[in-house]
């Protein structure tokens, strides 16, 4: 059995390629739907919400559930928790795939959360136990986050073009053969690891953590879809702040608490992850908002809209993979402060340009977003107590999904206000034709396709301009936002970094 204390093992890289296999399978799976959505919702005929509950439900359910398998982990075993998740996320894809009504999908997708926060959860810790040493571990990290990053980036392209030659079940059918073969080398490679110290694991908090962080995602998605008029969505927020904000007391007054909430007093932990939640958030909601620009608005065709976000691909992996060679040299905090304001200066260039073939703002995005992600990554794990690798892990995780569903849901709803608020009268439009159209970017082009003319054409017009006003107030808020994170990250952890070697 293999403690905290021990050596690095012989097959340490081969195990490293295991894991990586698990994180770009479940990093697909968070962008894989999104060029499949028109697909789906001729097929299924899913209502506005259940579509909602189909793109976000998986990003939910990790988000949700990171801590508490995280903490699992870290007592019963971190390569049980990694097989464990291996097998519910092989089986939730065959039920994904065969899903034939909407609740089935939302199901099916929901599962695929939960062994995919059984993976995330038990990947950095694990690697904080074969990887000692703070070289080699920089190189793992730097490799993991490039494969989930990978994931997240081919996802489209990869959704793209197996709905244009199968049928759209064939995106979740894919998962199993790489699962098979990742739990066959998962049992030969992985070794074992937990703290050795483990405490009693609280029921309690584990309840609280995960309906409160899956309390606030929803009703972040509900504003976004209901203009936040409804008073239930407001006070489906305030529960759910309300319980993480009792989940952190109760933590702090525990004798065994499921999250040592102290380890965010350590400046490279609590900024780290704050500046994976803004920058990993930014990119996922980008990446979806590109492809529903590309495939509704320019008519491309799913491989089409896909293709089109190879560059950002490459580059978020490429940004990965440079990461730990542009901090070994100059520092860790120039390193993230740097990554952010890449990003920033790509969404900037978007609000001003527009997305049309901006490749400059697409590359410099995949950049910039590529550093953050592996320069936090191994900064939150570097910060934390060995004996706690798992829920380190767990929080590194669950800024990268909290920040997935959070983003999409932020943005969306800057938009989709934008969008209905910026959306001109066609006069030549009926009443009904004109407000069904300023519901969504989809439905107007559905309006537009059956009007025909040049009602049509007005409409596509109309529909065109908000959605482009919408795109450049979303990723001009986006620059904002991640701009003060770059200056955050300049000055709260220059002390720190010093005092730790880190800068």
């Amino acid at each position: 059995m293999l403690t905290e204390t021990q050596q690095t093992t012989p097959h340490r890289w081969a195990a490293l390629g295991v894991l990586c296999a698990g994180l770009l399978m479940v990093g697909t799976d968070l962008t894989v739907l999104h060029v499949a959505v028109p697909t789906i919702s001729r097929e299924l005929l899913p209502s506005g919400s259940e579509l909602l509950w189909i793109v976000d439900s998986y990003a939910l359910t990790v988000a949700a559930g990171l801590i508490t398998c995280g903490t699992l982990g870290d007592r019963f075993g971190r390569k049980r928790m990694l097989m464990a998740g291996f097998v519910v996320f092989g089986l939730a894809s065959a039920g994904a795939a065969l899903s034939v009504t909407p609740g089935q999908l939302i199901a099916a997708r929901a599962a695929l959360g939960v062994g995919g926060a059984m993976m995330m959860a038990s990947t950095p810790a694990i690697i904080r136990a074969v990887f000692p040493d703070d070289r080699e571990r920089s190189v793992a990290i730097g490799l993991w986050t490039a494969a989930n990053s990978l994931g997240v980036s081919v996802g489209p392209l990869l959704g793209g073009l197996l709905t244009e030659h199968f049928w759209w079940g064939s995106v979740f059918l894919v998962n199993v053969p790489i699962v098979v073969l990742a739990v066959l080398g998962g049992a030969l490679l992985v070794p074992e690891s937990r703290t050795t110290r483990p405490h009693r694991w609280d029921a309690v908090s584990a309840g609280m953590s995960a309906a409160g962080l899956g309390t606030v995602v929803y009703a972040f998605q509900q504003l976004g879809e209901h203009d936040g008029t409804q008073p239930v969505v407001w006070a489906t927020a305030l529960l759910g702040v309300a319980l993480l904000v009792g989940f952190v007391v109760r933590q702090r007054r525990i004798p065994h608490p499921l999250l040592d909430v102290t380890q965010f007093a350590d400046r490279w932990f609590s900024l780290s992850a704050l500046c994976i939640l803004g920058c990993y958030g930014t990119y996922t909601a980008l990446l979806f908002l590109l492809t529903q620009r590309f495939q509704l608005l320019e008519g491309c065709s799913p491989l089409g809209a896909g293709l089109a976000l190879v560059p950002l691909a490459l580059a978020n992996a490429g940004g990965a993979a440079v990461a730990p060679r542009f901090a070994a040299r100059w520092g860790r905090r120039h390193g993230l402060a740097g990554g952010l304001l890449l990003c920033a200066l790509a969404l900037a260039t978007f609000t001003l340009f527009g997305a049309t073939g901006n490749y400059v703002a697409l590359v410099t995005a995949g950049l910039g977003s590529g550093t953050v992600m592996t320069l936090g990554s191994d900064a939150i794990l570097g910060a934390a107590k060995p004996e706690r690798a798992g829920e380190a892990g767990a929080v590194q995780e669950t800024s990268f999904s909290l920040g997935a569903g959070l983003g999409l849901a932020v943005l969306g709803t800057v938009l989709a206000l934008v969008y209905r608020s910026d959306f001109a009268p066609v006069p030549s439009a009926s009443a009904q034709q004109w407000d069904t159209a300023r519901s969504s970017l989809g439905a107007a082009t559905e309006v537009a396709a059956q009007a025909g003319g040049r009602v049509g054409d007005a409409l596509r017009v109309a529909a065109g301009h908000a959605f482009d006003t919408g795109f450049a107030v979303a990723t001009g808020s986006a620059a904002a936002v991640l701009a003060l994170l770059g200056v955050l990250a300049w000055r709260g952890l220059r002390e720190s970094g010093c005092r730790r070697g880190h800068d």
